[in-house]
């Protein structure tokens, strides 16, 4: 099958199940599933693509796994999350500046469709590749597992964090987030320089890159810190203020010492 029409395959399916999502949100009042739906439907295009895919057998049935195994972890933890608690902030402000408009929402939830495409992007490039070269795919799995495995933990030590009413009002300074004010994010934005060394020898190489770049791109300037930082201001304060201050926001290093 023509990767092309693969990929157009993907954005069908992620207009059906962003059209789902928006119908389920606007009876819940939550719109924090279209996160839940964007993992499911990037880690089952992963897997989509590498069968259809028409590259080395190794590639892709590392794409098959790798792929698979990142959009189940993070769909099963956000859906928790979802299911679990009220609405995410993010999603409660635009209900409020779109004062409820339920087509807005979807064209939201749609445009999220798309960029179930653009992410699925780096995956036709493995898809693709008619080398097999075993290094990279060993040290694909290698950054693969550092970057879930790092997320994974990051994300239990902010819930332990969070889990202690004691600690309501305070800043998650517990181990990774003691080197970084986004530990999470870093983590999710290196898993996919897995699929880049995947897809070493592709004739669509380059289109691998397009995971880790606008992964960085969403995260340091649109949807992820610009508004976790901002919701952390508003509900932490001075305390936020200081970490800020001792605490690299995005790659880790250690803190500086922070002053009374």
């Amino acid at each position: 099958m023509s990767p092309w029409l693969a990929l157009a395959g993907v954005w069908l399916l992620a207009i059906v199940v962003m059209s789902a999502g928006w119908a389920w949100q606007r009876a819940h009042q939550n719109a924090g599933i279209v996160d839940v739906l964007w993992a499911s439907c990037v880690g089952a295009s992963a897997v989509w693509l590498a069968i259809v895919g028409d590259g080395a057998p190794t590639p892709r049935i590392a794409l098959t796994i790798l792929g698979g195994l990142w959009g189940a972890r993070l769909a099963w933890h956000l859906a928790r999350r979802v299911l679990g608690e009220d609405e995410d902030g993010r999603y409660r402000n635009l209900r409020e500046h779109w004062q409820g408009n339920q087509w807005k929402f979807f064209a939201f939830f749609q445009f999220q469709a798309w960029l179930v495409m653009l992410f699925a992007l780096p995956f036709v490039s493995v898809a693709t590749n008619p080398e097999t070269r075993m290094p990279l795919v060993v040290l694909a799995v290698l950054v693969w597992l550092l970057g879930v495995l790092g997320e994974a933990v990051a994300d239990a030590q902010l819930a332990h964090f969070r889990a202690v009413p004691a600690h309501r009002g305070r800043t998650c300074r517990d181990g990774l987030w003691r080197y970084s004010r986004h530990p999470n994010y870093f983590f999710e934005w290196l898993h996919w320089f897995a699929y880049v060394l995947l897809a070493a020898g592709s004739p669509l190489w380059w289109l691998a890159w397009s995971g880790p770049v606008v992964m960085f791109v969403f995260l340091r300037w649109l949807s992820g810190i610009p508004f976790t930082e901002k919701r952390a201001l508003q509900s932490r304060g001075d305390d936020y203020r200081a970490y800020q201050r001792s605490t690299p926001m995005l790659f880790p290093w250690f803190p500086k010492k922070e002053r009374s």
